[in-house]
């Protein structure tokens, strides 16, 4: 899509009705967010983070508890990465705060811990997209820069009636082009927030808000009755699903066994409970015996199943059958295998599913 085409688009649009409109109403109706309390870089770009895929209602308390414990970039630029996966721990999607911890760290060293006012700079920062790009400096620095995530696209669609598919790499490119002809130039913090805030409360992906729209009278798309059609997204493929076993394994002496995930990958250096992926070949207690010994040195009696639990990834369905079980032998523990008190267990970094598997244990344990 060429510039000719973006003008196409824009022939008839009101753009400066446009910009008053929206920017009239986020200044009346805009939600108080922590986050919004003032137009710290900092802040607006661990907020940006935290919100990738993650609705606002829980990110909340989770950013809140992650300023107290991590202020400032030197703060979080000095941290352990143990304790920076801790305060994350149940948000998800661990890969977002490792690049963040990464990135923190060479706006310390290499900014003296200001974050950079450039689209150059900034992209060139570890997990630093063109969305997260735009979103800092133009909340924080007020420079009109797009800032397209799949809220704005909704909306965009809807209002200039563009039938693109929007999970296509080229169309969220046209997008782009678009804002940057119609972005204010004089409040840009306020029209990307107020697109972003327009798509979470009111332009919705499902019956649209449009009676309450303050920009309806723009939109191409409720003028001719087709809002729900858009946008056009094509269909992911659905999550595979993959059974599981874990235990919850306990020695003599009351310390439960935890394993570190590999370094790289899915859920990379959490912690978690040993499990393994099922065959089929044997019942499932005495496959998941027999990868314990082999892969661990672990040798166990396991007991009745605790609980069973499904965790949904964008890819897969993990499906895990969870025993409780006696550790029969001494363990040599080492940097990814520990045994550790229910006390110091609270230290360690767990993904949800398996913060599902503790809580269950206790339960069953009263």
């Amino acid at each position: 899509m060429n510039d000719i085409e973006v003008k196409n688009i824009l022939t008839t649009f009101a753009k400066t009705d446009f910009q008053d409109d929206l920017i009239k109403w986020f200044e009346q109706e805009q939600r108080q967010l922590p986050w919004r309390e003032d137009r710290d870089p900092y802040k607006v770009w661990v907020s940006e983070i935290m919100l990738q895929q993650t609705r606002v209602e829980t990110v909340i308390p989770y950013f809140k508890n992650f300023i107290e414990n991590f202020p400032t970039i030197e703060a979080l630029a000095k941290a352990e990465e143990e304790k920076v996966l801790k305060a994350w721990e149940g948000l998800g999607y661990y890969s977002r705060v490792r690049n963040l911890h990464s990135a923190v760290k060479e706006v310390h060293e290499k900014y003296d811990s200001k974050v950079p006012d450039t689209a150059k700079e900034i992209s060139k920062l570890k997990g630093v997209g063109p969305y997260t790009t735009g979103a800092i400096l133009s909340i924080a620095y007020g420079i009109p820069e797009p800032a397209v995530d799949g809220n704005v696209m909704r909306v965009l669609s809807r209002i200039l009636s563009i039938w693109e598919d929007i999970s296509k790499v080229k169309t969220r490119k046209l997008f782009e082009e678009v804002v940057r002809e119609i972005i204010s130039v004089e409040n840009p913090s306020f029209f990307n927030q107020a697109l972003m805030e327009l798509g979470a409360i009111i332009c919705t992906p499902t019956s649209p808000s449009c009676l309450l729209c303050p920009v309806r009278d723009h939109c191409q798309a409720f003028e001719e009755g087709v809002q729900s059609e858009l946008p056009v997204k094509s269909k992911k493929k659905a999550p595979k699903p993959l059974a599981m076993t874990a235990a919850v394994l306990v020695n003599e002496e009351g310390k439960i066994l935890i394993h570190k995930r590999p370094s790289q990958g899915l859920l990379a250096n959490l912690w978690e409970f040993p499990n393994h992926e099922t065959i089929g070949e044997f019942p499932q207690s005495d496959e998941l015996s027999q990868f314990l010994n082999i892969e661990y040195g672990v040798k166990v009696k396991l007991g009745k199943v605790i609980t069973t639990i499904e965790h949904v990834f964008s890819h897969l369905i993990w499906n895990i059958t969870v025993f409780e079980g006696i550790i029969k032998n001494e363990i040599e523990e080492n940097d990814r295998l520990r045994l550790v008190t229910p006390e110091e267990i609270e230290e360690y970094t767990f993904p949800v599913s398996h913060q599902r598997i503790y809580k269950s244990f206790l339960e069953q344990k009263g």
